[in-house]
């Protein structure tokens, strides 16, 4: 059973950054594939960043050239890089993480329980 904590998370302003790290216990998470997403107020959860056990990675359009997403295996954390940060930016951010997983449409079965992050203007 793979247990993921987010943190991070706070208050910042329009093109200020973050750096959102999810630690990983009970479980290497080097052969996982691992994600990134988010839910904002009053809208569906969407995928913002992808990372497969490769490094490949794959990001949603409106993050692309601003957000990175990162793993260190010795850690057994993944992070995501934000910067120039945007008020639609603003939600609560999960990441997640699945032995199978090839993208944003995959089933994962493991998730943290999320951290916020407010970007105001």
């Amino acid at each position: 059973q793979v247990q993921l904590a987010e943190s991070g998370g706070g208050s910042v302003q329009a093109g200020g950054s973050l750096k959102l790290s999810c630690a990983a216990s009970g479980y290497t998470i080097k052969s996982f594939s691992m994600g990134w997403f988010r839910e904002a107020t009053g809208k569906e959860r969407e995928g913002v960043a992808f990372i497969d056990s490769g490094g490949t990675t794959n990001y949603v359009d409106s993050v692309k050239g601003r957000f990175t997403i990162s793993r260190d295996n010795a850690k057994n954390t993944l992070y995501l890089q934000m910067n120039s940060l945007k008020p639609d930016d603003t939600a609560m951010y999960y990441c997640a993480a699945d032995y199978l997983a090839f993208g944003f449409d995959s089933d994962y079965d493991y998730w943290g329980q999320g951290t916020q992050v407010t970007v105001s203007s």
